[in-house]
């Protein structure tokens, strides 16, 4: 459609109209406005733009116009806009609709970027997209501006332009006191939409690692699990009734506009889209020609039901049938999971010089049990590709001390940095601001990084800030905190702690891309294993605007970390870590947990912002023995069609060394 036809551009008096409208409301609101405590409240006024509009319709006529307004309060950059007040013109304008997009006090810690949009024909706009995924509806600058807003925004926050798109520009708010570990990843709290009161904490409130963090009991051994890793329940904070309703009403020409921030397949990267369609294969059009393995009914296991699947299902909506039920019973097949893997039995894999005899089969048990509390500082770093399976006792003593010199000579880099080299050092002291604020909030319920002046949480950070050197192109990134963080629990060695990390970040740095092509590349491949495993659930979420998998970004970027306990999750990690079956097993358990509850999210009839919600309060909830079972199971039934849904090189896979591994643009405007 041309930008004549949404924008109707001969529709000139209208728009006179509405000027004249906005600039009388604006004088008669103003004395009012000075007085306001609120607004005394509110911070410096650091940006100001009138006649700054969203089209509700494709037509001019039924604009609404307002006031954008960028406000500086304790160091926080907020973003809101309102629409004048006055009489209605346009009947099909109502003081609902005003209401309706009203952004009230957003702080930018909540956004995750901005794109421009300069058509030929027509008036600039911008789109604001949240964490979570959602977009504002476009605002539409009438009198010019986008330029002097982007450089306004990005003398307050980091701003860097998208190295996918010119017109995209990425937010990551370095200089925010309150920034929050994650915050890309989490549901908002309720927004401040209509009552005009922020909701975001102050100074002196608990981090948002305190909300979704963990807790354990009294513990004073730290290898006992049962006592160690304990679950403080995630605290839910609900989304905003209005917020919702801004999103779900939005009307089809924003949501049209909006959708112009992704590609034809649902925001994956133009890369992705040409592997897609160069496919070499189809897929069936039914899952009976996938080859299914011969299960006994023993094999079946009916777990207990978990809270969020027992409740009732609406008896008036059909939930079609799961294509890979067995004999109508649950998909749980894969084989029982084992002990974990003793001292004893891992010494009988190695030979007398402490080669590794057989990889295969010691992935394979590994895959099956896990690894006891103590084993893991030995077994991990063969996991990881820090030692070779091959190696000897000597050769690994050897590259020992010889990595230990090399960390040392990396850690002195930003050690001798002074201070007053500091001040000429932006991403140093960006970087190191980050770090300094994640660190003290990463896992502290835990007694191995609890108190004051933890030794601990000093090691996180030398290390994480020694890791922005070694690897400068991707710095570092919210997320990675939560990587190092069990690593060093099972290392306890500072040096070996950091190689591990590089080597796990080899596989997974690509996560971290600001452009966040690596995250878009495996949300594609999971839609298309939900296609392929379960395609009345992907069909499901076609019909219902979930096809870009977003509610599944934290449990990829950080391997569900926050979804388990601290001694689930390091069991997890060192079962994709085996890449037994494949090397992307963590989608087919993503693709493993959505079966386990497709008949709530369809009997429910959950829309994006509700299954958004849904999947955010999974954690802690979910059981791992069988969803492990689930997902060798997909695994095994998807065979090669599965592995062809996953283009080459998405992550975990090792990094092609092209040198544009982490590209980064730091040059804005």
């Amino acid at each position: 459609m041309e930008e004549s036809e949404f924008q109707d551009l001969s529709d000139d008096a209208d728009y006179a109209a509405s000027q004249q409208q906005g600039s009388a409301s604006m004088m008669r609101c103003d004395s009012g406005k000075r007085s306001s405590p609120s607004e005394q409240e509110g911070g410096e006024i650091v940006y100001l733009k009138d006649n700054v509009a969203i089209h509700p319709t494709q037509f001019a006529s039924e604009r609404i116009s307002g006031r954008l307004k960028l406000t500086k309060h304790d160091s926080v950059l907020f973003l809101s806009w309102i629409p004048y007040k006055g009489q209605i013109s346009n009947a099909k304008v109502t003081d609902k609709d005003r209401n309706l997009y009203t952004i009230r006090a957003v702080p930018f810690t909540e956004v995750r970027s901005i794109k421009r949009h300069t058509p030929a024909l027509g008036w600039q706009y911008i789109i604001v997209v949240l964490s979570s995924g959602l977009a504002f509806a476009p605002l539409y600058f009438y009198s010019g501006g986008v330029r002097e807003f982007l450089a306004v925004v990005k003398h307050h926050v980091f701003l860097a332009r998208s190295a996918e798109d010119a017109n995209v520009f990425l937010v990551n708010d370095f200089r925010n006191p309150l920034q929050r570990t994650l915050s890309s990843l989490k549901l908002p709290r309720s927004l401040p939409v209509a009552s005009g009161q922020s909701s975001f904490p102050s100074v002196g409130e608990s981090s948002s690692n305190e909300n979704l963090g963990r807790t354990s009991s009294d513990v004073s051994d730290k290898n006992s699990v049962a006592s160690q890793y304990g679950v403080r329940k995630q605290k839910s904070h609900d989304l905003s009734i209005q917020l919702l309703e801004k999103f779900s009403l939005v009307t089809k020409f924003a949501r049209d506009t909006t959708t112009q921030l992704f590609s034809e397949n649902n925001g994956f990267s133009s890369a992705d889209k040409r592997w897609n369609n160069h496919s070499t294969y189809n897929y069936p059009e039914k899952l009976s020609s996938v080859g299914y393995p011969e299960v006994p009914e023993s094999l079946h296991s009916h777990p207990e039901k978990e809270p969020a699947q027992a409740e009732e299902i609406p008896t008036d909506v059909e939930v079609p049938a799961d294509p890979l039920e067995f004999n109508k019973m649950s998909l749980v097949w894969g084989k029982p999971r084992q002990s974990p893997l003793g001292r004893r039995e891992w010494a009988a894999f190695l030979d007398s010089e402490g080669r590794v005899m057989d990889s295969k089969a010691l992935r394979d048990r590994v895959f099956y049990g896990g690894i006891e509390d103590a084993l893991r500082r030995e077994v991990w770093p063969f996991l990881l590709g820090y030692y070779a399976y091959d190696s000897t006792y000597a050769e690994r003593e050897y590259l020992r001390s010889v990595r230990r010199m090399e960390y040392a000579t990396v850690k002195q880099q930003w050690q001798s940095i002074s201070p007053e080299q500091a001040k000429r050092f932006t991403k140093f002291r960006e970087r190191k601001g980050l770090i300094d604020k994640d660190v003290v909030r990463t896992d502290r319920s835990l007694e191995f990084f609890d108190g004051d002046d933890n030794p601990n949480v000093n090691l996180l950070h030398d290390i994480l800030l020694t890791y922005s050197f070694y690897n400068f192109d991707l710095g570092y990134c919210q997320g990675m905190s939560d990587y190092l963080s069990p690593i060093l629990f099972v290392m306890e060695d500072e040096s070996e702690t950091f190689w591990c990390f590089v080597a796990l970040m080899e596989r997974l740095g690509p996560n971290f891309n600001r452009d966040q092509n690596g995250m878009h590349t495996q949300l594609f491949a999971l839609s298309k294993l939900v296609e392929l495993l379960d395609s009345p659930l992907h069909n499901y979420f076609s019909q219902n605007d979930c096809l870009n998998y977003f509610f599944c970004f934290r449990w990829i970027l950080i391997q569900f970390k926050r979804e388990f306990e601290y001694g689930k999750t390091m069991r997890l990690w060192e079962v994709l870590w085996t890449h037994y079956l494949s090397e992307h097993l963590h989608l087919y358990v993503c693709v493993a947990i959505l079966k386990r509850y497709r008949r709530k999210i369809i009997g429910e009839q959950m829309d994006f912002d509700t299954l958004l919600k849904f999947i955010n309060e999974l954690s802690g909830h979910i059981d791992l023995d069988s969803v492990l079972r689930d997902a060798e199971a997909l695994c095994i039934c998807a065979g090669e069609n599965g592995a062809a849904s996953i283009p080459p090189g998405t992550p975990p896979s090792l990094p092609v060394d092209d040198g544009m591994l982490y590209p980064q643009q730091d040059e804005v405007l």
